[in-house]
């Protein structure tokens, strides 16, 4: 093959290149969205066409590649020739890889207005259109956008007209976005609903999601349904009867795709029962699985597709997903795997892990009381825990700083010790540890002092302010932190909230060393809009010897059953069992935090 002359290039960074060899950081997926984007942003700003072109180009020409570009790059080795990629392309292709970013995209964001990147989420924007009412109508925001459709000022635009206006004042008050991803858990009930109405319908033989749903990713953009009916049992007709529909995009004998009144659009897919195996496995995904598992595919001969596993015109295998993967030599590999992240190589030679499972939890080590910003007595707290099969739990109310949590000083600590003290003497089959979840100040101090932290189970520290430092400050403010001698578990590590808050500006894996070498754990928070730290993160942990906590950061009792989401994130990251500090009986995992974690240093203190 030949080679295109681009620039030498940079081995990843070693803590990413020495533990993710096998697991791909940035797909090209990841990098043609990026182009994606730059090409939406240049058509915006009225730039030259044959620009715009070439960067859509490039995206299609890597969404098309059966190989990944990041391996080649971390192996330090030139990239091959592509159509329509030259050496500037290639050049920002190993930027993206490296970095996660590209300085033109960045460029282009700071030089437009922010809003006009939202502008485009919103269904029936598309570039021309957003530059269209950015140059004639000033429009910059989701809100600007409303009000001139209110006005009737749109429909006088080229290309758009009085339905056209209609359709977008709806579509941006409903928040109805292309590319806007939700939590998990605010997705999974909606469409649990859905398959318990289709399953209604006689002559459906399968119903179940599919997609990132079913893989479980933190965020969902939309949600994929399969069915499995026979061709004379009209599905489509029988969804389109649901009362949370509210626009009907398409239609079909196969096909359907709505929109419901939330916003959230839904797409399903029926197939006949015989190939629903095939089907199940394709729209699954992810797309980079499933180029990995059809290139196995060829090496044995085999055509693989959404109907099945095919030598030469023979279908060998299509009935169940189980059918499908043995025909390739396979075990079957869960959803959650299903990432192109070393799980093919892995179901070949037989060391698939034994993934983490919610009933492995034997605690929960972040939860909150009425005595700071929860909703629930101690009491009620426990009874909850012990209802969703717990064997013990950490009162991690907040500390003094955070007055918006009503946090407690000492003296409000130290009565909460002796109530808990109080009720542990009552309690039969559960254990409450005390704990605090205490603030970590904006020098890396915490917010009690040692004379009490001295006295709990546990101390959870987290950040709560302060979240705009530079990378060095933050980074220097949680490594202080996580010195202390009573330090624990670091709380939502990332401090991200979905669609709100961006994570904080670290150097995340000297945290991971740090806590290595500190005997420090970190939590993988299970609360919907942070579900921190991210999946990857996870898995450098697991790989640095770093143990993750599991936790709710329950404040009320019915948050206990956020913790499955944790532990699918969990799974998404390769943990098992070991991996997870409240996997461990209560005399194991008391004695791990009176030993500091088997890492930290004596000299270790604030």
């Amino acid at each position: 093959m030949k080679l295109t002359a681009v620039p030498p290039q940079e081995p990843l960074p070693d803590w990413l290149s020495a533990s993710f060899k096998d697991r791909r950081l940035i797909g090209n997926d990841q990098i043609a969205e990026v182009f994606d984007e730059i090409a939406d942003l240049l058509e915006i700003d009225d730039a030259n066409p044959f620009r715009i072109r070439a960067y859509r180009n490039a995206a299609r020409t890597l969404r098309a590649l059966t190989f990944e570009l990041a391996e080649i790059i971390a192996r330090g080795e030139p990239l091959p020739k592509l159509t329509g990629i030259g050496v500037d392309l290639a050049g920002k292709i190993n930027e993206i890889v490296t970095t996660g970013n590209c300085a033109l995209r960045q460029r282009l964001r700071s030089t437009l207005p922010p809003g006009l990147v939202e502008l485009l989420s919103i269904a029936g924007l598309g570039p021309k259109r957003v530059r269209h009412l950015y140059h004639d109508l000033g429009i910059e925001t989701a809100q600007q956008l409303c009000e001139a459709a209110r006005q009737g000022r749109i429909r006088h635009l080229p290309g758009f007209g009085e339905k056209m206006e209609t359709r977008l004042l709806s579509a941006a008050q409903k928040g109805i976005g292309s590319d806007r991803r939700l939590p998990l858990a605010f997705v999974e009930p909606v469409a649990h609903r859905l398959i318990e109405y289709l399953q209604q319908l006689a002559g459906i033989e399968e119903a179940t999601v599919a997609g990132s749903l079913r893989r479980m990713r933190d965020t969902v953009g939309d949600v994929d349904l399969l069915v499995a009916a026979a061709p004379s049992v009209n599905v489509t007709a029988h969804l389109l009867k649901h009362p949370e529909i509210s626009t009907v995009l398409v239609k079909g004998r196969t096909r359907a795709s709505v929109v419901l009144g939330s916003g959230l659009q839904v797409d399903m897919r029926i197939v006949k029962p015989a190939q629903f195996g095939a089907a199940l496995v394709y729209f699954t995904g992810s797309k980079a699985h499933n180029i990995a598992i059809r290139q196995r595919a060829r090496t044995l001969g085999l055509k693989l597709n959404e109907y099945g596993v095919f030598k030469a015109e023979e279908c060998v295998a299509r009935a169940t997903e189980v059918a499908v993967y043995q025909a390739l030599g396979l075990v079957w590999i869960t959803p959650e795997l299903r990432e192109d992240r070393g799980e093919v190589e892995a179901a070949l030679t037989g060391r698939l892990p034994r993934l983490i499972e919610l009933s492995d939890l034997k605690g929960d080590l972040h939860a909150h009381t009425r005595d700071s910003d929860g909703g629930n007595s101690l009491e009620e707290m426990a009874f909850a825990a012990q209802h969703a099969g717990l064997e013990y739990l950490a009162i991690t109310d907040h500390s003094r700083s955070l007055r918006v949590a009503h946090g407690l000083d000492t003296d409000r600590l130290l009565k909460q010790i002796d109530q808990i003290d109080a009720l542990n003497a009552r309690l039969q089959g559960m254990t409450l540890l005390k704990g605090v979840e205490v603030d970590i100040l904006e020098d890396g101090r915490l917010d009690l002092p040692d004379d009490i932290l001295g006295r709990l189970d546990l101390v959870v520290g987290a950040v709560h302010s302060h979240f705009g430092l530079t990378l060095h400050q933050q980074t220097q403010r949680l490594l202080r932190a996580m010195d202390h001698r009573y330090f624990s578990v670091l709380a939502h590590p990332l401090c991200r909230l979905i669609n709100e808050r961006a994570p904080l500006n670290m150097d995340l894996p000297a945290i991971i060393k740090a806590a290595s070498e500190r005997g420090c754990c970190l939590e993988l928070n299970s609360q919907p809009q942070r579900m921190d730290l991210f999946d990857l993160q996870c898995q450098y942990a697991k790989d640095q010897g770093v143990l993750i906590s599991i936790n709710s950061d329950a404040h009320r009792a019915a948050d206990f059953s956020y913790l499955r989401y944790g532990v699918a994130q969990a799974r998404r990251a390769w943990l098992e069992k070991h991996d997870v500090l409240n996997t461990r009986s209560l005399t194991s995992l008391k004695k791990f935090l009176r030993d500091g974690g088997g890492g930290r240093p004596q000299s270790a203190q604030n």
